[in-house]
């Protein structure tokens, strides 16, 4: 008995070993096909346009490893930091704008004094919906002050407003176009936040005797502090990555709007109309860079006073 009790014990171990290494597989498996489009997608053209910032196109000698010489020469590219600077001060102006009037909306719809809330809230959502190229194209020939809108408006009434699309005001014409596309998508962040809050902390409110200004303050805000956030860095990401919208208007707005006008717009140029691939890699990389630690910033400093 001792003998073939000794036999089972290690054969019951080997069987439960063999599964337990067969299940830790089994999940392997399961997630092979994200791990795989991931690599993809994701990780295999960031290693390509960092394998390319590190190499010039030379005349003689073909594609040279250059190590960080693309980067000094854009750290010191005064076109380059124009292009940041541009789209720096457009991130400070028409985010909060945006996030105000995405906030704003959805504190209306959410309070339930809103008269048609529902139909309210799908006209709000409804820009999102369109394409920004779509989006653009609109807008740019209402800016128009020859052909659109203004120029229709100038006609009638023998007045001459000013230029839209001129070098003064086309960045915060394009920023007019960015907020009206995306307030009813932050609108939807907000609101959806705003609908898990436990009702029984408005009625303790209720019966404190709090205002509504004092539970938007007190409870809405503090309780969707996570979803500012968010929505914070998301609208820092698009405000760096801005290129549609400029891209567009720049057929109509030449005289402001240049192929240089975002850090996008320059890489695009750069690559596709200069050839200098390695360049263009380089500044992509360093805008990946960029955004990465100011969003971060944004969330730590979130997250802080959130605790």
């Amino acid at each position: 008995m001792v003998a073939t009790g000794s036999v089972v014990a290690p054969a019951r171990k080997a069987a439960s070993s063999s599964s337990h290494y067969r299940r830790s597989w089994a999940g392997w498996g399961f997630l092979a096909p994200f791990a795989v489009i991931f690599a993809l997608v994701f990780l295999a053209p960031i290693a390509y346009s960092i394998y390319l910032s590190v190499y010039q196109d030379k005349l003689i000698g073909g594609n040279s490893f250059v190590g960080f010489d693309n980067y000094q020469q854009a750290l010191t590219d005064p076109v380059f930091w124009d292009s940041v600077r541009r789209v720096g001060l457009f991130l400070v102006v028409q985010v909060p704008i945006m996030l105000f009037l995405a906030l704003l909306a959805a504190l209306a719809i959410d309070g339930g004094r809103l008269y048609g809330a529902a139909l309210f809230r799908i006209s709000i959502f409804l820009p999102y919906a369109v394409p920004a190229v779509v989006a653009t194209l609109m807008w740019g020939f209402m800016y128009g002050n020859q052909f659109g809108l203004v120029g229709s408006i100038n006609d009638t009434f023998g007045i001459s407003l000013p230029d839209p699309l001129g070098p003064g005001l086309v960045l915060a014409s394009i920023g007019n176009i960015v907020t009206w596309e995306f307030v009813g998508y932050n609108m939807l962040i907000f609101y959806a936040a705003l609908r898990v809050i436990p009702v029984s902390l408005y009625e303790a409110a209720a019966i404190d005797g709090a205002s509504e200004f004092r539970i938007i303050r007190a409870i809405k805000l503090p309780a969707i502090r996570g979803a500012l956030v968010i929505a914070t860095i998301f609208s820092i990401i698009g405000s760096f990555q801005l290129f549609n919208e400029p891209n567009i208007l720049h057929y109509v707005a030449k005289n402001a709007i240049n192929t240089q006008y975002t850090p996008n717009m320059y890489a695009y140029s750069l690559s596709f109309s200069g050839q200098q691939y390695n360049y263009s890699a380089t500044i992509a990389i360093i805008m990946g860079l960029l955004t990465m630690v100011i969003a971060y910033t944004v969330q730590l400093r979130g997250m802080r006073k959130a605790l």
